[in-house]
């Protein structure tokens, strides 16, 4: 082994800088103690159970027809099952890209272990964030990524996540401009996440600007938090939060934001990819008529849906905005619902199955390492 390397599990070498350290068993930040209280899970799982019901069984089936959509299911051509197989693998190995782009020095293999592992976590657990956000800890801790580094990837990928899903209705509207199909309530949410778009580019950059101009963003959030703190009988020091958080990023996104906003794009691209097949699999001639942008515009705008915190990923909430949004711009109403159907089951459970296989791979590997 050459001189500032590290071994990795290939029998290959990998830098010893850029975020990934030499020791075996690095110590964690302290956030990777998060948990759950038992009341907290429970009222999550409720709540989550309560809004799939309220979509799935009450909203949907005054839509369209499960029965109908469910035929529309069985006859896609096999053709079709094939390639719509195919966009799901593109969807879950591009779905890891933006860790490549936040931390640097990672590889595919372990960024695909603990990328696929977090969304299980996140996305399939009910109030299942704090405990993805241990797991992202933990194992990037066992790639021998630095905590200062993990914690940058984790909070650059996070940010930008929110930035796609409030520019998104902004492409969106762009695309049904092109495709002849805007209407006014569509402008009004491509304003919408215009103006909160621009208002969060210019916060963030304002703290990533200078300590001085970070320090004038955190008083002015200070003085709308402290009224809300004062309510809850808790103090918030805004500015240590704001600084802390600067200190994490600024280096990572000065150097690679062009990268990591790319690289998200192509993930929102991908997981359309899959819906697009959907729609052409389960709908046949019925849907040979709907455009590849009023599909896109659909999706865009469905999923500022997910900003709703009722469900993991949005589960539910999406589903029934996109469904409408279907049927607005032209696609039939059972074709609609059985075409977000696939696509949810497709573009969701693969992922979730994923995830667990990760992490039992994982759990495996620590084993071996004597690590756990």
């Amino acid at each position: 082994m050459t001189r500032g390397s590290a071994s990795r599990d290939d029998g290959g070498e990998v830098p010893a800088d850029h975020g990934i350290q030499s020791e075996k068993r690095p110590d964690l930040p302290r956030q990777t103690g998060a948990h759950l209280s038992t009341r907290k899970t429970i009222i999550g799982l409720l709540l989550t159970l309560a809004v799939l019901a309220i979509v799935f069984v009450g909203i949907i089936p005054k839509i369209g027809s499960y029965s109908e959509a469910w035929q529309a299911i069985r006859a896609i051509p096999v053709g079709l099952i094939v390639l719509l197989v195919v966009s799901v693998v593109v969807m879950i190995v591009v779905y890891v890209w933006p860790y490549l782009a936040a931390i640097p020095g990672i590889r595919f293999g372990p960024a695909f272990v603990v990328r696929q592992t977090s969304f299980t976590f996140s996305n399939a657990v009910p109030a299942g964030g704090a405990v993805g956000l241990a797991v992202q800890y933990m194992m990037l801790g066992s790639y021998r990524v630095t905590p200062a580094a993990a914690t940058a990837g984790i909070a650059v990928t996070s940010v930008w996540s929110i930035f796609i899903t409030l520019g998104l209705p902004i492409l969106g509207v762009l695309a049904l401009l092109v495709a002849g199909q805007l209407d006014q309530s569509f402008v009004t949410a491509g304003l919408v996440g215009l103006g909160a778009i621009i208002a969060s580019v210019i916060v963030f950059w304002l703290i990533l600007r200078s300590e001085a101009s970070a320090r004038r963003v955190a008083r002015l959030i200070q003085r709308i938090v402290n009224p809300l703190a004062r309510r809850f009988h808790r103090q918030i020091d805004v500015t240590a939060a704001v600084l802390h958080f600067r200190e994490q990023v600024v280096d990572v996104v000065r150097d690679r934001w062009i990268w990591i906003t790319v690289s998200n794009l192509l993930v929102v691209l991908a997981q359309y990819l899959v819906l697009f097949i959907a729609i052409r699999s389960v709908g046949g001639g019925g849907a040979a008529e709907f455009g590849f942008l009023a599909g896109f515009g659909a999706l865009a705008i469905s999923r500022l849906a997910s900003m709703i915190p009722a469900t993991p990923g949005g589960l539910g909430t999406v589903d029934a905005a996109l469904i409408g949004l279907l049927i607005a711009f032209g696609l039939d109403k059972d074709i609609a619902v059985a075409a977000d159907l696939v696509w949810r089951a497709a573009s969701f459970v693969p992922q979730v199955v994923v995830g667990i296989v990760t992490f039992v791979w994982w759990r495996a590997r620590q084993q071996r390492l004597g690590s756990v």
